[in-house]
């Protein structure tokens, strides 16, 4: 099926407006990775529906936005456990992440020891 030449455009106008929210997104969750960040506080300041921002956001960038967000806290982690001053609690919470047991699962799963090992 043609579309004509006006509707091509259009879309490619909101693909690119897109991006450009999206970019913005990523930026937004590498300043503030440690700050209580979710998708659909995120969608919302970015003027996008939740799930569109997810699928969007996965095109772009071949992750969700919160895998992006936990890899983001977990290479942040790594960082400061090699620091060696901090105890693993104290580099969870200093990440941004509440739960503990969250924190040790998505850092096992990216780095493939517990925090604690590491």
């Amino acid at each position: 099926m043609c579309h004509p030449a006006w509707m091509r455009a259009l879309v490619a106008a909101q693909h690119l407006k897109d991006l450009a929210r999206l970019r913005r997104v990523r930026d937004r969750i590498d300043r503030e990775y440690a700050r209580p960040l979710d998708v659909e506080g995120l969608a919302r300041d970015a003027g996008m529906a939740p799930g569109h921002l997810g699928r969007r956001f996965r095109q772009a960038y071949g992750r969700s936005p919160y895998s992006y967000l936990m890899a983001r806290r977990v290479e942040h982690a790594t960082a400061l456990l090699r620091r060696g001053d901090l105890s693993v609690a104290e580099v969870c919470s200093e990440v941004g992440c509440s739960s503990p047991g969250t924190f040790g699962a998505h850092f096992a799963e990216r780095v493939g020891m517990e925090p604690g090992v590491y």
